[in-house]
């Protein structure tokens, strides 16, 4: 399996929504290697891309965990922690959750992020 890396950008919510309407109405067309991950501020980013985060991403890359209890049991977390960090994580194509017989597995898609950002200046 290749893990790809995520381009992920940082722009304020007011710059993002005057992108996005640009998009909308056809006066902006973004370029194939644009972030399709966006990110308020450093810290919103640093929050889903924490060291906790990390670990867990690794303890999955090196585990292969078939359930989330399994994971469970390999973390010390508790599964509705896991479940929702895991989630939101998928929301971010950082990792895929399948449903194999009754247990959600978790994959992970991504190790490496390339961030890109410019200062909000006139």
């Amino acid at each position: 399996m290749k893990l790809k890396t995520i381009i992920v950008g940082i722009m304020s919510k007011k710059e993002y929504k005057k992108r996005t309407m640009a998009i909308v109405r056809g006066t902006y067309k973004p370029k194939k290697d644009e972030p399709k991950i966006w990110f308020e501020s450093i810290k919103s980013m640093a929050q889903i891309l924490s060291s906790e985060n990390q670990a867990l991403l690794k303890i999955i890359l090196e585990n292969e965990p078939k359930s989330l209890k399994e994971l469970e049991t390999l973390t010390g977390r508790a599964k509705s922690n896991l479940s929702r960090t895991l989630r939101t994580l998928e929301r971010y194509g950082i990792v895929e959750l399948h449903k194999e017989q009754q247990s959600l597995v978790p994959e992970v898609l991504a190790t490496n992020f390339r961030v890109e950002f410019r200062l909000n200046v006139a």
